[in-house]
């Protein structure tokens, strides 16, 4: 379980084939706290540790995740989001965050106002989710509100400290993004479904 408030930037040093599954290495500045076993959302996705080596770790994605998520993009000196698992007993500062990506979505808008970012984007109606206006949302990792939310397209306003401190420093129109809709939002529109 995640908050979606990224802790640290990882920079990916080795990118390896292995059949169908791909083996990333990161460097990070908690790599040292790490451990094998140990589950980080890398961009938002919920990845296992498998290696670690210095201050390099590594983590191995299969089809399933590669075909879901963003991560397939990735290439060696790409910036990504990092988040360790919440604990037990802190206080929960973004939102519930599985891990889990349920479909990627396009950047479609950029726009600085005021000191302030909005981001829109774009995603496929067909797998069945949706945003709500002022509902959370989890781009690439990051837990954001959801502003001007329509039928498969929704922005977000970012602040300056979010823009320096994760990914959306490099984010431009075209680019793919994973996200995670609200798990709450999921089970009532499973219902609702019903």
């Amino acid at each position: 379980m995640f908050t979606g408030i990224i802790e640290t930037l990882g920079s990916v040093q080795k990118i390896e084939q292995e059949n169908n599954n791909v083996h990333i290495s990161i460097k990070s500045t908690i790599t040292s706290e790490l451990k094998i076993d140990q589950s980080v959302a890398h961009n938002g996705v919920c990845l296992t540790v498998v290696a670690i080596e210095d201050d390099i770790y590594t983590v191995t994605a299969i089809q399933e995740t590669l075909d879901k998520t963003n991560l397939y993009t990735l290439k060696i000196g790409d910036s990504i989001n990092l988040e360790r698992a919440m604990k037990l007993g802190n206080r929960l500062d973004g939102h519930i965050v599985q891990g889990h990506v349920d479909q990627t979505a396009t950047c479609i808008g950029k726009n600085s106002q005021n000191g302030s970012h909005i981001f829109t984007f774009n995603y496929d109606l067909s797998k069945n989710n949706i945003t709500i206006e002022k509902g959370s949302i989890t781009i690439n990792g990051v837990s954001l509100t959801v502003v001007n939310s329509q039928r498969d397209s929704f922005s977000v306003a970012i602040i300056p400290y979010t823009i320096e401190n994760t990914t959306f420093q490099d984010i431009q129109i075209n680019n793919t993004v994973n996200l995670e809709f609200d798990v709450i939002g999921k089970y009532v529109a499973r219902l609702i479904q019903q």
